[in-house]
C-alpha cells in the first residue's frame, strides 16, 4: 500500500507553491497574520472527528504549519460520534464530520454552552470494495448491500446474496457505530427505516480507515466500505464496485459521478467549528485559510470540491463569525 501520509505531505507542499503564488506576497496570505508584520502565529488548535475527513484536514494542518511554526495544529480520526463527544467535552475546538450533526449532538452542544457554525468542506463518494481476485461481482444493487450489511443478517457466502454467485466466504468489514460513514451507510441502504439506523455487527469494524483497506486487500472474497479518497490512494490493490441504487443503473464512483451526484453514494463532509474559539488569533486565521482554500485541499486529496453555492455560503458564514 502505498503511504497516504506522504501523499498528503506531498500535496502539502505542491499547495505551498500554488498559494503562495496566488497570493503574491505575506500581507495577502490567509495563513499569516496581517497585524504583525508577517510573523508566525502561535497556538494549539486541537481537531478531532471523522477519519474521512481527516486526510483534507491533516494537509490543511500541514499547510498552515509551514507558514506559521509557531502554531500546533493535532488532528485525530476518533470517528465523526468520538469527535462530537470531544467537541461537546470542550477538548477540541473543530469537530470533523462526515454527517450532518444530529439531535442528540445539538442538544449536547446546547446543554454545554457552545455555539458552532458548520461548513462543507468537500464531497465524498463512499466506495465499496472488493479485493481484486473477487472476480465474479463488478457491479452491486442497494438491496443487495442491504441483504449483507443490515441488522441481524446471516449472510456469510457470496451465494447467499446471489445465487449466481459462487458459494465462497464473504469476509466483510466495515466502519465501527462512531463513524460517520458507518451512520451514512445504515442510514442510506442498510437499516433506512430504523429509529436508530444499524449495520450488523458480526464483522471486523475499525475506526481506521487504513485498517479496513488493508483488511479487504489481504482477504479474497472481501467485501467493505469507506471514502473515495482511501479507494484512490489504494486502487492498484482494490476494486471498486458500481453501484445501482435501482433508479440508474450501475454508476462507478470517479471525481466526476461524485460531483454530480451521479453515483448514488455520494455525500458532503463537513467541519464544526466553536464560536467562541474564533476568538483566538490561531483558529480564526486556520479556519479562515482551509474555507478559503477548501477545493485546492479536497482535490489534493483525492477528494471533490462543494460547489459554488456552498463555497459561497461558507464564505458568508466566515463574515458572519467576524462581525
Amino acid at each position: 500500500m502505498r503511504n497516504p501520509t506522504a501523499r498528503r505531505v506531498a500535496a502539502g507542499l505542491l499547495l505551498t507553491a500554488l498559494l503562495g503564488a496566488a497570493c503574491g506576497n505575506a500581507d495577502t496570505d490567509p495563513s499569516s497574520s496581517g497585524d504583525d508584520g508577517g510573523q508566525s502565529i502561535s497556538g494549539s488548535i486541537a481537531i478531532d472527528g471523522s477519519s474521512t475527513v481527516f486526510p483534507i484536514a491533516q494537509a490543511a494542518a500541514e499547510e498552515f504549519q509551514i507558514s506559521n511554526p509557531d502554531a500546533q495544529v493535532s488532528v485525530g480520526f476518533a470517528g465523526t460520534g468520538g469527535g462530537f463527544e470531544a467537541f461537546c467535552a470542550g477538548d477540541t475546538q473543530i469537530s470533523n464530520a462526515s454527517r450532518a450533526i444530529e439531535k442528540d449532538e445539538v442538544e449536547c452542544l446546547e446543554e454545554a454552552g457552545i455555539e458552532y457554525t458548520e461548513f462543507q468542506v468537500a464531497v465524498d463518494g463512499l466506495a465499496i470494495v472488493t479485493n481484486p481476485e473477487t472476480d465474479w461481482v463488478d457491479c452491486i444493487t442497494f438491496d443487495q448491500l442491504k441483504a449483507i450489511y443490515e441488522p441481524g443478517s446471516d449472510v456469510s457466502t457470496w451465494s447467499d446474496v446471489d445465487p449466481s454467485w459462487p458459494d465462497e466466504e464473504l469476509k466483510i468489514f466495515g466502519p465501527d457505530p462512531d463513524s460517520g460513514t458507518y451512520d451514512y451507510l445504515a442510514e442510506t441502504v442498510a437499516d433506512p427505516d430504523a429509529d436508530e439506523p444499524a449495520t450488523r455487527d458480526d464483522m471486523t469494524q475499525s475506526a481506521d480507515d487504513n485498517v479496513l483497506v488493508q483488511g479487504v486487500q489481504g482477504e479474497p472474497g472481501s467485501i467493505g466500505y469507506f471514502g473515495f479518497a482511501y479507494y484512490e490512494e489504494n486502487a492498484e490493490s482494490l476494486k471498486a464496485l458500481e453501484v445501482d441504487d435501482g433508479s440508474s443503473g450501475c454508476v462507478a464512483p470517479s471525481a466526476e459521478t461524485v460531483k454530480s451526484n451521479e453515483y448514488p453514494l455520494s455525500r458532503p463532509l463537513f467541519i464544526y467549528v466553536a464560536n467562541d474559539a474564533m476568538d483566538q488569533e490561531v483558529v480564526s486565521e486556520f479556519v479562515t485559510f482551509w474555507v478559503q482554500n477548501a477545493g485546492d485541499y479536497a482535490t489534493a486529496v483525492g477528494y471533490v470540491e462543494t460547489p459554488n453555492d456552498v463555497a459561497a455560503e461558507n464564505e458568508q458564514a466566515l463574515e458572519g463569525l467576524a462581525s
